[in-house]
């Protein structure tokens, strides 16, 4: 099990500053949310030995209860091993044998960019880097053509790609270097974890597991 260091404080306060100030750089980006006018190095409580970079750890303290990651019971009609995220309660589930499910607080995108439907993980990513999608760049030719993956980078610690067939539909589940977004809807559109919750669902789901994401109750198939 990876070494926890509860007494080190990485230092996010000068990258995260930057990041928040910084033009969005597209789909899986936050607009400036008035939850970040808090002391951002308030937030992380150490850091989780992981390569290349340590994964800042969260004071989930400061997180309401529900998107705190938690077993729960679980009704729903979907197999284990599937990936349910549940756009209007700002959750994601994974199910679990025996009428249970993980389940993780997310940040989902703002009104009018939330996608549903049902996809697969077509590949996973640790400390990816980020690029635009051609329309973004049409829509600001200025943004950067790529960004390395680090603790500045809005992918965070890990990323699953979600694909209908072998078509990357531009959607992800990942993580986040803006803990306070998670439970509110902020995003262009991603689905956003805590770095230490992405990282967990990483080991925990394989390349091809299904994802069903549900607004008002049901997926669109498309």
């Amino acid at each position: 099990m990876p070494a926890v260091h509860r007494n080190s404080r990485p230092v996010l306060r000068p990258v995260l500053l930057a990041l928040i100030a910084a033009i969005s750089l597209g789909a899986c980006q936050t607009r400036q949310s008035q939850l970040a006018q808090d002391d951002e190095s308030a937030w992380y409580i150490g850091a989780k030995a992981d390569k290349p970079f340590d994964i800042p750890l969260v004071d989930t303290n400061r997180l309401d209860p529900k998107y705190r990651r938690q077993t729960v019971a679980y009704t729903g009609l979907e197999p284990a091993g599937t990936i349910v995220v549940d756009i209007d309660q700002r959750q994601l589930f994974l199910v679990q044998e025996g009428g249970t499910a993980l389940r993780y607080g997310v940040g989902v995108g703002k009104q009018g960019f939330s996608w549903k439907g049902e996809a697969r993980v077509g590949r996973k990513g640790v400390w990816p880097d980020w690029s635009p999608t051609p329309t973004m760049v049409s829509l600001n030719p200025d943004l950067p053509r790529t960004r390395k993956g680090g603790l500045d980078n809005p992918l965070g610690a890990r990323a699953l790609y979600l694909y209908q067939g072998n078509r990357d539909i531009l959607f992800r589940i990942h993580g986040t270097n803006e803990p306070w977004s998670i439970g509110e809807q902020m995003s262009s559109g991603c689905v956003r974890m805590l770095n230490e919750d992405i990282a967990d669902l990483y080991e925990r789901v394989p390349v091809n597991a299904r994802v069903v994401v549900k607004r008002g109750g049901k997926p669109r198939t498309i």
